[in-house]
């Protein structure tokens, strides 16, 4: 289980040990426990309304409990062992819950694949980590993931097993037939049989065969956020994650009274650890899915269960407040909206209170590790223009510039960081990891910060969106900032172009509010309108480009590197 895994140093596992940030916990044995905690409280709502299942699920902690022992036995059956990698491709439905936590129990690793993958990525994740098995819906957004699958499988000569949510699997097998458990029942060749758990109140589980993970183990492979090439695989132990999740639930003020609501795609890190789903789990609190982000989809759901917390990508959490502000309702049990996945601008961030009327936690981190959040009693200021400061105190953080030299606060920089919940090494990946890595550990985030007295973080890019216009550095968001403060303007996603002269020019594209669309301003005027704000003038867009929507990534985050090879190819054309 550890090959192509760069484990912590002992001295930093033995510090992070004595601080009490590393406790030998492991996922198995957390749901054991608020199982028998909070046995029939509901864990899990599962509204339906996709292709694994149509009616609703209301799960109590003691039955996904149940159903992640018999779902573990099943897969034990089917040859899943300890070490094995399963990708897992599911939407968000109960049965992600149930496979992975089935999964922790026998040691097998999820590969956390999106909904939005295709081919090219699964063909990847499949063949580079040798994956035993993958499991995928039926068909979900009119996509068929078991042709998907058929392809890959047929190109994968280590994938045994494909196992499909939903009750035509095709030529697979399908996932309600792997659970297995009762009297006498058998779970197949060569297995061996498991008594069925008694119900109750006080949930009773078989533990499952075998030895159960260590917390120092790898728990599971999650994808890099890399915006170019395929993405690369992020190996997190027990031990690291539940921390950052103990971490989250305590910053963000989580109990077993919350109720989370889950609509990003669940298998990604933000809804899944900051504080998402699992450290709802963590807290003994209530996760529901959403089918769809839409706020038609997800406020009667916010309405219905009373849901107090959500994490949201900053388009999405533009689409709500516009949607709030047009008088559309359902939202007013919230009580923390958690914004991340990329910079939320300024603008953006001072319409959460006077609009959704709850707290704005902004959410700055990564899959590798560092986590920041502001604080819920952050003054409004440093929640509105900062992403806040690290979970934990043994969190080192850098801020350096090209020479990898340390830069005093207030000014811009590289930022580094190792920690007990960042890792140390990508999975498999030793050239990777010789560029991303410095060699005393510390992570090359690629974020381009700026640090306040107060230890917030500002994050004022991505390095590679930083534009050289000639030599002078143009920051993309501060630019994007400024256009979201036009009254037509409803996104802004500011790259480079390509350009003989000045090596680079920048180049606006805009979403419009829908009541500019008919007749929107002409880009001499948005020019005008941000020159006027101060800027200077080679920071003023060289181009302004309207469009109705923004190419997205997997997670619904806006995809600059489309919109750089959109703008290319337009020259090219001309």
């Amino acid at each position: 289980m550890t090959d192509g895994f760069t484990p912590y140093p002992a001295e930093f596992a033995e510090r992070y040990r004595a601080a009490g940030y590393w406790r030998g916990e492991t996922f198995g044995r957390m749901l054991r426990e608020r199982a028998a905690a909070h046995g029939e409280r509901i864990a899990v709502v599962d509204p339906g309304g996709h292709s694994v299942a149509a009616g609703e699920r209301r799960w109590t902690y003691a039955e996904l409990d149940r159903r992640a022992d018999r779902m573990a036995a099943g897969l034990l059956a089917r040859g899943i062992r300890a070490g094995d990698r399963v990708v897992v491709q599911l939407p968000n439905a109960a049965e992600f819950f149930e496979v992975v936590f089935a999964l922790f129990r026998i040691g097998a690793l999820p590969v956390f694949a999106l909904p939005a993958h295709r081919y090219a990525e699964i063909g990847y994740f499949c063949s580079f980590t040798g994956a035993a098995a993958y499991v995928v819906p039926a068909v979900e957004g009119g996509f068929d993931y078991r042709e998907l699958a058929s392809r890959v499988r047929a190109e994968s000569p280590g994938l045994r097993l494909v196992l499909v949510a939903g009750e035509d699997p095709g030529e697979h097998v399908r996932l309600a037939d792997v659970p297995c458990g009762g009297p006498g029942a058998s779970c197949g060749p060569g297995s061996s049989r498991r008594p069925e758990p008694v119900p109750g109140p006080e949930p009773v589980s078989e533990p499952v065969p075998g030895p159960e993970p260590e917390p120092g183990d790898v728990a599971f492979l999650q994808l890099s956020g890399g915006s170019t090439g395929v993405p690369k695989l992020i190996p997190r132990t027990h031990d690291d994650y539940i921390y950052s999740l103990r971490g989250s639930v305590e910053l963000c003020g989580l109990d077993a009274d919350s109720v989370y609501l889950c609509v990003l795609p669940a298998a990604h890190n933000f809804p899944l650890s900051s504080p998402g789903s699992l450290g709802t789990l963590y807290a003994g609190g209530r996760v529901v899915l959403c089918p769809q982000p839409s706020p038609e989809t997800a406020f009667p759901l916010i309405e219905r269960e009373g849901v107090t917390v959500t994490g949201l990508v900053p388009p999405l959490a533009l689409l709500w407040l516009d949607a709030a502000e047009r008088g559309v309702r359902g939202y007013e049990s919230l009580e923390v909206l958690l914004v991340g996945g990329a910079k939320f601008s300024t603008e953006a961030a001072r319409r959460v209170r006077p609009v959704l009327g709850c707290t704005l936690q902004q959410v700055f981190g990564m899959a590798e590790g560092l986590v920041n959040y502001t604080r819920l009693d952050d003054p409004e200021d440093l929640i509105t223009t900062t992403q806040g400061r690290p979970i934990s105190p043994d969190d080192e953080v850098r801020v350096v510039d090209d020479q990898d030299r340390d830069l005093p606060d207030g000014a811009t920089g590289h930022l580094l960081t190792r920690g007990p919940y960042t890792i140390r090494g990508y999975w498999n990946a030793p050239e990777h990891n010789a560029n991303s890595f410095t060699a005393d550990g510390f992570y090359r985030t690629g974020d381009l910060v700026r640090r306040t007295p107060s230890g917030h973080l500002v994050v004022e890019g991505r390095a590679k969106d930083q534009i050289n216009r000639g030599g002078e550095k143009v920051a993309a968001e501060e630019i994007e900032n400024h256009l979201l403060a036009h009254p037509a303007v409803h996104d802004a996603a500011v790259v480079s172009m390509p350009d003989p002269y000045l090596g680079e020019r920048t180049c606006a594209y805009l979403v419009l509010r829908p009541e500019y669309r008919e007749h929107p301003p002409k880009g001499v005027e948005l020019k005008r309108f941000v020159r006027g704000r101060g800027l200077a003038d080679y920071k003023v867009p060289d181009r302004v480009e309207f469009v109705e929507t923004f190419p997205a990534t997997g997670i619904g985050k806006v995809s600059k590197k489309d919109l750089r090879a959109a703008i290319a190819a337009s020259l090219n054309a001309s």
